[in-house]
């Protein structure tokens, strides 16, 4: 995999865009990549803790994920492939079934199909998926999921409020006032600040670091494939497609680019991210919202950055020490920070409604949007028949139901 080196002091100092084919320089390009390390780790380790899985193990896999799926997009699409909340409660419901053995089974296949889904995409064009998600309903689950993490940075932030304004303070600051490079490493930066002031409180414990080693393979896990687990986990594939094809169109609208064709390699890629995190004993990946934040803060959107994330991910989930010294990071931290990112996400949500020159005076568009924000922002959570689905899902659902239900009763003068 290759980039193309540019000038620092042309994109740098200046503040300019760094498309997903370019690089800055290594050591540039490192500093961006940690920043993304650091937006994903909480989101990505959160998942396997609420599943029972091992957190290292799906901090590595997410890391061979990532760089698997920059491979099959071709390095048009840069995302980081972390852990989605989509597979939590199907996963837990799997496990009745089986352990943990069983659940990734589930995992394996769900991966399976959405590749097959990618596959089918690639051949018949991205009308399939314009049809069923158009912009209207991709940027209305862009913009719920941001809402929908809206209370996970209020909770952290809730636990410790002075370090957390600190932390966002930090990041505001810098991102506004300082130029250059060191403008573009606000949040990590930002979290720095807020990590020294929650040790300089008192509020850090690094016992756990001296205690763990330097080098050492996760717990891993082989998948058992049970059919009720199965039934269980595959539906998961329709949240996969909403989230990754908000994704592409977020990155499409902050780069300037038509990334539509790079759509089925995307599901292609996620697919292939999550079979290999099954395999392992990780949890089921998506394209990550979280570091959407970081590219819009940035306006780094190099591929080689997320290779530099993913790398560091493998060092991670192959070093416990490394691991046990980021666990560290206080929950205020990461409320400054997510505070910041979430709403980023949010808003740009509303950035591809208003490239595509979405019209709410039409009805249609309008209780689309707003349904499903509400849905998303709200968490509204149905269970049925063992299954539970959150706000992602319920708001993702509920767009594109809606949508196509109120086109075909709307008046022919008003469909699209």
């Amino acid at each position: 995999m290759f980039w193309r080196p540019i000038g620092d002091a042309a994109h740098g100092a200046g503040g300019g865009v760094v498309m997903p084919e370019e690089r800055l320089s290594w050591p540039r390009t490192i500093g961006i990549g940690l920043q993304h390390v650091v937006a994903m780790f909480g989101a990505t380790v959160l998942v396997p803790l609420l599943t029972g899985f091992p957190p290292a193990t799906t901090i590595l896999f997410s890391g061979i994920g990532t760089l698997a799926f920059l491979a099959i997009v071709r390095n048009r699409v840069p995302s980081y492939l972390g852990s989605s909340f989509a597979f939590i409660a199907p996963v837990v419901a799997a496990q009745s079934q089986g352990g943990i053995p069983a659940a990734l089974g589930g995992i394996v296949a769900a991966g399976l199909v959405f590749f097959l889904a990618g596959v089918f995409v690639e051949r018949r064009g991205v009308h399939v998926i314009d049809r069923l998600m158009p912009p209207v309903v991709t940027g209305a689950i862009v913009a719920l999921i941001g809402l929908n993490l809206a209370p996970a940075a209020r909770d952290s932030f809730a636990k410790q409020p002075g370090v957390a304004a600190i932390t966002l303070a930090a990041i505001l600051v810098i991102t506004v006032a300082v130029r250059g490079f060191l403008g573009r490493l606000s949040i990590f930066l930002g979290v720095l600040a807020g990590y020294a002031c929650a040790a300089a409180l008192g509020l850090v414990d690094l016992s756990p670091v001296g205690q763990a080693a330097w080098f050492g393979l996760p717990p891993l896990h082989l998948p058992a494939f049970d059919a009720r687990a199965i039934a269980l986990i595959v539906p998961v594939v329709v949240v996969l497609a909403a989230e990754n094809a908000g994704h592409v169109k977020a990155v499409a609208a902050m780069t300037g680019r038509n990334l539509d064709a790079s759509l089925g390699r995307a599901f292609m890629g996620d697919g292939v991210a999550t079979m290999l995190a099954g395999m392992g004993g990780g949890s089921g990946t998506t394209t990550y919202a979280e570091n959407i934040g970081v590219m819009a803060a940035t306006r780094v959107y190099s591929t080689a950055a997320y290779a530099v994330a993913a790398v560091t991910a493998i060092l991670l989930g192959l070093c416990p020490r490394f691991g046990a010294l980021v666990g560290t990071i206080p929950p205020g931290v990461l409320g400054g920070a997510t505070t910041l990112l979430y709403g980023m996400i949010a808003v740009l949500g509303a950035r591809i409604w208003i490239e595509a020159r979405v019209d709410f005076r039409d009805p249609v568009n309008l209780i689309t949007a707003a349904v499903a924000l509400i849905a998303g922002a709200a968490n509204y959570t149905v269970r049925a028949a063992g299954l539970e689905f959150n706000g992602i899902a319920i708001g993702s659902f509920g767009a594109i139901a809606v949508y196509h239900l109120l086109r075909r009763l709307s008046p022919a003068e008003r469909r699209d």
